[in-house]
């Protein structure tokens, strides 16, 4: 009986338990930074398979293999510690982030696998449960399955997804092939990392936390879908390393070519602005901009809040889209019309010779 009540003690201390409190860092902000990534990356063998379409070479956001002539399967791995409080929004915000990358790729989601590291010494497995039913949620939304998964004890909650999805071989679209003279699109608006960071230090108000999580949940599968007919060069959703890091590697694996962004054109979260110049950005926004620093050109006159949120870690972030001129104001019609929040942010330029700067805010 002791031992009984013992337990029903430690479940009625965590049922209320805030998660964003358990943990050292939330969301994509725990991301490894990517000049420690890239470095480690380096030291790696290639890999040689005349099936390996898409690999780690040029850090694309999920691999793709061939099956035959007319179909290759998309492979791609995500998980990270709570960046909200309620377990079940942490399970569709992770989910929704996983699956992002076989949008990004053209693909569609057909298989999922669960990946957990859970404190059960800390909280009750009722959290546990919310957590994957929520992940569950926002896979059947993709119209894929969760068939099981892996877990293991841990100090800290990790949640997140192995997802599998197709896509025809010569359909794919990678994060190089911008071209000097496409428009680039951005289907969410930025500003989750510098939210959620408000969230956890409770400095967002409900408003600015509802905006954020109806972001986070939303999947990018109208967005990938309408890649192909619009004629994308490009694409990559944008995560942990930021707009600024993502755009750095969206250049570096095209053409000599340099991604030119509208600071005026940039959407941010509610709150975003107020947030970050309150100081409450995160540690990986710290990573991002030290990567950055040899890469971005940041005009003086850009908005303290802008240049935070150009370098925030992003969670289940938007789309970025390089495309024709001629073709991207089709696109965000398209994307509007299925209630999202696209937009035109910038250009893709040549890159002088001899230039190291990949990415530039105007």
């Amino acid at each position: 009986m002791a031992r009984t009540k013992r337990t029903e003690k430690k479940v009625r201390r965590t049922e209320t338990v805030r998660l964003t409190r358990t943990v050292t860092s939330g969301g994509c902000a725990a991301k490894i930074g990517p000049g420690e990534l890239g470095e480690m990356l380096r030291s790696l063998p290639a890999q040689h398979d005349a099936r390996l379409l898409v690999g780690n070479e040029t850090r694309d956001d999920a691999a793709v293999y061939r099956l035959r002539p007319d179909l290759a399967l998309v492979s791609t791995v995500d998980f990270f510690p709570p960046m909200v409080d309620d377990p079940y929004t942490f399970g569709r915000i992770a989910a929704a982030n996983a699956l992002s990358d076989v949008y990004a790729m053209g693909g569609r989601p057909i298989l999922a696998l669960n990946i957990v590291a859970f404190p059960t010494a800390v909280l009750p497995m009722t959290v546990l449960a919310a957590v994957l039913a929520g992940g569950a949620e926002r896979v059947a939304a993709a119209g894929a399955v969760v068939a099981g998964g892996h877990s293991i004890c841990d100090e800290e909650l990790k949640y997140g997804l192995a997802v599998t999805g197709t896509v025809h071989p010569r359909k794919v679209i990678r994060n190089g092939g911008a071209k000097a003279g496409d428009l680039l699109v951005l289907t969410k608006p930025l500003g989750t990392g510098i939210v959620a960071t408000g969230i956890k230090r409770g400095a967002a108000d409900a408003t600015e936390e509802a905006a954020a999580i109806e972001s986070m949940v939303a999947l990018n599968a109208e967005a990938g879908a309408a890649l192909e007919a619009f004629s994308a060069h490009a694409c990559t959703d944008v995560t942990g390393f930021g707009l600024g890091g993502h755009a750095s590697e969206m250049a570096e694996a095209s053409e000599r070519v340099r991604l030119v962004f509208d600071s005026d054109a940039l959407q941010l979260l509610p709150g975003t602005a107020r947030l970050a110049e309150a100081g409450f950005v995160t540690g990986g926004a710290g990573r991002n901009r030290a990567y950055l620093a040899k890469r971005l050109s940041l005009a003086r006159d850009v908005a303290p809040g802008v240049a935070a949120a150009v370098v925030d870690p992003q969670t289940s972030g938007g789309l970025l889209v390089s495309l024709p001129a001629r073709h991207a104001p089709g696109y965000v019609k398209r994307l509007h019309a299925k209630g999202l929040r696209p937009a035109v942010i910038g250009r893709v330029d040549a890159r002088p010779a001899r230039s190291q700067t990949t990415v530039v805010i105007e």
